[in-house]
């Protein structure tokens, strides 16, 4: 009892610390959500009030007569789902090639895929806009998704869970005559769930809160994703943030229940895809 007791006085200062790093993380969220239901006066009332005088819904109100908030949410989860979901699935046929399949040039061609990493999105953003301009595909969900789908840091987790299942798996699948592509979907593939879910989450995570291609790609209001809505409440005059605040919380509710119901994967998945060393 007495060594119990020890071990935690020395950890106090640990504890301590973490608590003030929560405290740090937590706050946002929960200024954000009071904030929502609070006045514009209210919001910038000096000192600040942490909990709503007189909660309402009247930010939401502002913020549905500004945009089409249903019409934006349905956009962004089309986008978000489409672009991770079937992106998973391509970046895993590419990392089981380059960690099971035994072909020329299989090394200079992942050495080249991760160097694409390096390259800011930036720099290859206008090249895309004039291929999918080029190829009919402006102000469509297809040019919104396709050129999202495949990334590099997605090949290199898949390929990093692949190289870590034993050989054995595999050598027994080809013993008992299944496909290459058999091998992949029925015996490797369901081995690597936890990086599957962590990819799902952050390519979800990604599109969700993409703001510039969306923008870039679409030019018919309502093929706008919820991140461009938000962004009209933020001008060079005023900002109205009441109905900012309630449509940003709109927006971060989804992902703390998408991350809240896969984190355990989320943890397992970054420790084995080598996305933490």
């Amino acid at each position: 009892m007495r060594r119990k007791t020890v071990k935690f006085v020395k950890h106090i200062p640990v504890y301590i610390l973490l608590s003030f790093v929560v405290v740090l993380i937590l706050m946002p969220l929960f200024w954000m959500f009071n904030s929502s239901f609070k006045a514009k006066v209210e919001i910038l009332a000096y000192p600040p009030t942490f909990f709503a005088k007189a909660a309402s819904m009247v930010n939401f109100e502002k913020l549905a007569r500004r945009i089409p908030v249903l019409a934006y949410v349905k956009n962004s989860v089309i986008y978000a789902l489409l672009t991770a979901i079937p992106g998973v699935f391509i970046n895993s046929l590419a990392g089981y090639a380059f960690a099971r399949l035994k072909f020329k040039g299989r090394n200079i061609l992942f050495i080249i895929t991760l160097a694409t990493m390096m390259i800011p999105f930036q720099v290859v953003m206008i090249p895309l806009y004039l291929v999918v301009h080029k190829l009919g595909m402006y102000d469509t969900y297809a040019g919104l998704i396709l050129p999202k789908m495949a990334n590099a840091i997605s090949i290199f987790m898949m390929r990093s869970a692949f190289s870590g299942l034993p050989v054995e798996l595999e050598e027994s699948g080809r013993i008992d005559g299944v496909s290459e592509f058999g091998l992949f979907w029925r015996i490797m593939l369901p081995q690597c769930k936890p990086t599957i879910v962590t990819l799902i989450i952050l390519g979800v995570n990604g599109a969700w809160n993409d703001l510039v291609w969306p923008l870039l790609v679409t030019g018919d209001i309502s093929m706008r994703t919820l991140s461009n809505g938000l962004a009209l409440f933020v001008g060079t005059d005023t900002v109205e943030y009441g109905a900012a605040f309630a449509g940003a919380l709109i927006s971060v509710l989804p992902m703390l229940v998408l991350y809240l119901i896969g984190q355990r994967y989320f943890v397992e998945g970054t420790v084995t895809s080598g996305l933490k060393g």
